[in-house]
């Protein structure tokens, strides 16, 4: 079987602790989107593994994975993860498979990325730094764009980034008056990732399609979460890239009709990274309570994540968009304590209620949302190893959520760990 794991919030939801417990039955991880702004966490007994290029399954030392065309590759970080991974005695020789068509993210973007933050001021994005958003333009424009293939050719490279560099040199200083940025400088780094990630680098559309043909068992890995997805999320507080379900068949030229299931991550409640419309933000005590329960701070870039309940007209739309078959339901355990938990079932738009998502952010922006009350459970969930075991009210409130998404639940994490994640039958 052949799946698809995606978040169906504004990311952060778990994806890397589900993927890694998927992993188990599969052969292939692949990582289709995204960049070094997402951060997956996975928690092997008493280790902790941060990831934020590398596909999640590359913590287990038996699993081939890929990083296929859609994500922007950034050769630093990557280096770094591929380090701290050999330091552990975890090593990705043979194994791992970069598409020669991912876009690389090199220091001009990060520049780029920092300039525009601070000439929006107030009105900023919110975005990581990390160049995500340049390299996709770059990408698109086409002109200025750098791939892993160049890594081939060093002759070459060292042309393109001469006429890169030149060019966006002129935009900075006319722009930002910014300081140049030296070509020389980004090349000598380049020369170091070529000899590094050479080896790695390949034709991936190619070797996952053999892989399918050879009755190969692939696990797809999103990246962020749907409702930050370039095309269909609350724009333009978004990722640039597809975030969602959507976004997995350009991202690795597999189509969707080659997976058997599409499997949508969520917290029991609702996270959100940077600016933004957050319907149902809590901006108090509860807030606060959930926040440093859950360990609410992000991998990437350690900021607080706002917190509220859970919107479930949110996740509706994102499992609707994304032909998404079952949810994985991540920090139940975060809940417990709390008298009351509220679930938003619908929103009204000028006093008309509705339960579609309006994505655009100036809209959502003016949503009230309509709750279901329900009441909580005091019991402390991390010593549960099966879902019989979960009071009445916690199985009350899956229920709930079920029903209102019209898909089932059928992983609840209770813990960070791969034990603490208990199947819903």
């Amino acid at each position: 079987m052949n799946c698809c794991v995606v978040g169906l919030q504004w990311g952060d939801e778990g994806k890397g602790k589900v993927v890694d417990i998927l992993a188990e039955n599969s052969d292939v991880v692949v990582r289709y989107a995204g960049g070094a702004n997402a951060g997956h966490t996975v928690i092997i007994g008493d280790e902790k593994f941060a990831l934020h290029i590398m596909p999640s399954g590359a913590v287990r030392k038996d699993m081939n994975c890929v990083i296929g065309n859609g994500v922007v590759f950034d050769p630093e970080i990557f280096i770094g993860e591929l380090k701290g991974l050999s330091d552990r005695d975890i090593s990705l020789e043979g194994r791992l498979f970069i598409s020669e068509n991912a876009h690389v993210v090199l220091d001009y973007h990060k520049a780029e990325d920092q300039h525009r933050e601070n000439a929006l001021g107030k009105n900023k994005l919110g975005t990581t730094i990390r160049g995500i958003g340049p390299c996709y333009a770059d990408k698109i424009g086409r002109s200025f764009a750098v791939r892993m293939a160049d890594f081939r050719d060093l002759d070459q490279l060292k042309e393109k980034l001469e006429r890169i560099v030149s060019y966006k040199n002129k935009v900075f200083t006319a722009l930002y008056d910014a300081e140049p940025i030296s070509a020389a400088d980004i090349f000598e780094k380049c020369k170091g990732y070529a000899a590094a990630l050479t080896p790695y680098i390949t034709n991936t559309t190619k070797y996952l399609h053999e892989g399918i043909e050879a009755g190969k068992r692939l696990l797809f890995e999103g990246a962020q979460g749907a409702l930050l997805d370039i095309d269909h999320g609350t724009f333009p507080f978004v990722t640039s890239s597809n975030a969602s379900a959507l976004g997995m068949s350009p991202g690795c030229g597999v189509p969707s009709s080659m997976v058997d299931k599409f499997i949508g991550v969520v917290k029991a409640y609702s996270t959100r990274v940077g600016a933004g419309p957050f319907p149902t933000e809590l901006d108090n005590e509860i807030g606060e309570t959930i926040r440093e329960k859950g360990h609410e701070y992000g991998t990437t870039t350690g900021r607080p994540r706002r917190c509220g309940w859970f919107d479930a007209v949110a996740v509706r739309y994102t499992v609707a968009i994304g032909g998404v078959n079952e949810i994985a339901m991540m920090h139940m355990d975060t809940l417990a304590g709390f008298d009351e938990l509220k679930i938003c079932k619908a929103y009204k738009v000028n006093g008309v209620e509705t339960t579609f998502f309006p994505s655009d952010a100036v809209e959502l922006s003016s949503v009230e949302c309509v709750y279901e009350t329900m009441p909580g459970w005091s019991e402390d969930l991390r010593g549960v190893t099966a879902y019989d075991q979960l009071p009445e009210n916690a199985k009350n409130y899956i229920a709930a959520i079920e029903k209102i998404v019209k898909i089932p639940v059928t992983m609840v994490g209770v813990g960070p760990k791969r034990s603490q994640a208990i199947p819903k039958g």
